[in-house]
């Protein structure tokens, strides 16, 4: 067994898996630009989610069938368990269509994971979870800036209500860098990291397994290889939760984001 990413090795040394293993070499080249495996996932995965969502949408009734049952049960989940919740009526309808869309996208691009043939979840490379959480950033900066004005929302964010004179001067710097300036920063690493990490464990345990299995001449390599090879299916059951438990993340502090942007107190 394979997996997208693992690095060439020879058939008699043991895996060694590591960060190389996501520097896919590109499929074609043009004009010198190389376009990559990610690449190519990135934008299925845009066709993907909308083609489900188009399916599930266009035959439309009042009684729905197993599809459109399907697709509203996630939409009234991110519109009333992540949205509602955390921004609020009545701003919150304005913002629905966005968290769905990044749930949707970030739910797709994890799940590439686990499907054959694909198997590399494009959220392991960073500058895809980057430029959602520089997206995000925009987006909530926006909403606190048209609510309360430029100057009210950097006060909002940066100066608690109730704070003595003395602590002013500490306190502001300290709340400017970690509202506006970390969080698209914490954003990023949380979900990259997920997916990398994730990812790194399913190809050691199937590289091992492989190399245990067919290569290794020691006492121990055939328990040691279906051991291997258990840890790999374990795994394989935990990442399908830690996927959805990442896009469902990533949204849910997309929004309590645009919440406390809103919010009239910090």
């Amino acid at each position: 067994m394979t997996l997208a990413g693992a690095s060439i090795r020879a058939a008699d040394s043991p895996p060694q898996p590591g960060p190389a293993d996501f520097n896919l070499p590109p499929i074609v080249e043009v004009a010198g630009f190389g376009i990559t495996k990610p690449m190519v996932l990135v934008v299925l995965s845009a066709v993907i989610a909308f083609g489900v969502l188009y399916a599930m949408s266009r035959r439309a009734a009042v009684v729905p069938g197993r599809l459109q049952f399907a697709g509203e049960a996630v939409y009234g989940f991110v519109r009333n368990g992540i949205a509602r919740e955390n921004i609020g009526a009545p701003d919150y309808h304005r913002y629905v269509p966005y968290l769905f869309t990044i749930f949707a996208f970030v739910l797709v691009n994890n799940y590439y994971g686990m499907i054959p043939f694909f198997q590399f979840p494009t959220m392991s490379r960073i500058g895809y979870p980057l430029a959602l959480a520089l997206i995000a950033w925009v987006v909530y900066n926006a909403a606190g800036i048209g609510r309360h004005g430029f100057l009210g929302y950097l006060k909002l964010q940066t100066l608690p209500p109730g704070l003595p004179a003395w602590i002013v001067p500490i306190i502001v710097p300290l709340e400017f860098l970690s509202n506006i300036l970390l969080r698209p920063l914490t954003l990023t690493l949380r979900l990259f990291a997920t997916m990398f990490a994730g990812h790194l464990l399913l190809i050691l345990f199937a590289l091992g397994g492989e190399y245990l299995l067919l290569h290794s001449e020691n006492a121990l390599a055939i328990p040691g290889g279906i051991l291997s090879f258990v840890m790999f299916i374990a795994i394989s059951f935990l990442e399908l939760l830690i996927m959805f438990l990442q896009a469902y993340v990533f949204t849910l502090l997309t929004a309590m984001y645009i919440g406390l942007a809103l919010a009239d107190e910090h």
